[in-house]
């Protein structure tokens, strides 16, 4: 029998989530919090935002190779840039936490979940939460949304951004060496270069 996390409040006392993962430097921390409490995390990696595509595969690599020295399974999602593309058309002038972002933060989450509901899981997250750069609001509205299109799926909306994981997480990023990107990851939040 696996052992119940204790010290975080996990919705349905599930200990396992499929966690949607934006890159490794995000999500280090949080899976390490995940598998201290007793929570096994599926990394699922789901980012047809990200452009270019060598910009891609540095970030999808940089995961892998975590998730591997962790033991952890990793889903690769198809990357469809094109498709992102159309999908926010419009919307590439918005600024960073506007409409574009609440776009692509749907699009993301509705894949996470459906593939949740397709694989068994019951539990989603993302390490979006995590960057102070982006909007929890936004991030929280996205997942709840997406679990309320499928059958089953709930949305955790922890804030990750608590509870040390941001120092724990710049720890990390060193012991590992991370590649740590610039940008959000579209071409439009690569113009403003925030992050």
């Amino acid at each position: 029998m696996k052992k119940k996390a204790e010290t975080m409040d996990i919705p349905m006392e599930q200990t396992e989530v499929l966690l949607h993962t934006c890159c490794a430097p995000c999500s280090s921390a949080i899976i390490e919090y995940l598998l201290k409490n007793g929570v096994r995390p599926t990394i699922y990696f789901c980012n047809p935002n990200i452009y270019p595509y060598e910009e891609y595969m540095i970030r999808k690599e940089e995961c892998r190779r975590y998730a591997e020295a962790l033991g952890l399974d990793i889903v690769d999602d198809d990357y469809d840039h094109e498709n992102w593309l159309k999908e926010v058309a419009g919307l590439e002038n918005e600024p960073e936490r506007g409409g574009r972002c609440l776009k692509c933060f749907k699009i993301r989450m509705l894949r996470t979940a459906r593939y949740a509901e397709d694989n068994g899981f019951q539990l989603i997250a993302t390490t979006l939460a995590s960057s102070r750069w982006k909007s929890l609001e936004q991030i929280n509205e996205a997942g709840e949304w997406a679990c309320a299109q499928v059958q089953g799926v709930v949305w955790w909306d922890r804030n990750w951004r608590k509870g040390g994981l941001q120092e724990r997480r710049l720890q990390i990023i060193k012991e590992y060496g991370f590649y740590n990107q610039l940008y959000c990851g579209c071409e439009f939040s690569n113009k403003t270069k925030i992050l």
